[in-house]
């Protein structure tokens, strides 16, 4: 009669972790879809930043056609080449504010400081948000490597869950300048 007792409990142990860890991993791939919410909002408000600059013709010509281009890339582009396109988008930054003119332009434009001071946040945000989002993927993929997670098909029908890789180096004269401004 004890050892049918000390097997219950075992099994009722076994079956507590079994579910403490289904839904820590249910958590995880939550945070994960709040992270990538977070991120794509982010991106989109960077390209739109852009897109705005690119079109109120404080730019020169070339500036804001490179610019343009790249944003709309950014925002139209699939799930497959959004990577591609965000990082396209981060070296056209680069590229177009590159030299202290562009940023001054900007500035002296009516509503410039404004402008100015949105593209400067816009820029720093997208890197945290996708630091993490990669520390949520991170960790799911973490817990979804333990055996126990993969004898028992705890992750369901979930997919694995993938990081967002990117270039997403800022323009180092709007870093250097949002850390100035703080």
């Amino acid at each position: 009669m004890t050892t049918f007792i000390w097997v219950a409990v075992a099994l009722v142990a076994v079956a507590l972790y079994l579910s403490w860890t289904a839904g820590r991993l249910d958590r995880l791939h939550a945070r994960i879809d709040a992270a990538r919410a977070a991120l794509d909002a982010q991106l989109l408000r960077r390209a739109s930043v852009a897109q705005e600059l690119a079109t109120s013709g404080v730019l020169d010509p070339a500036a804001s056609i490179v610019l343009y281009q790249s944003a709309h890339a950014a925002r139209q582009a699939e799930d497959e080449a959004r990577e591609v396109a965000e990082s396209e988008l981060s070296q056209a930054l680069r590229a177009v504010f590159a030299e202290p003119d562009a940023m001054a332009a900007v500035r002296e434009a009516p509503g410039g400081e404004q402008a100015a001071r949105e593209l400067t946040q816009a820029v720093r945000r997208v890197p945290m948000a996708r630091r993490f989002h990669n520390d949520s993927v991170r960790a799911a993929r973490a817990l979804r490597r333990h055996r126990s997670v993969r004898w028992f098909r705890l992750a369901g029908h979930a997919p694995f869950p993938g990081s967002f890789e990117m270039d997403d180096e800022p323009p180092s004269l709007l870093t250097a300048e949002g850390a100035a401004g703080r």
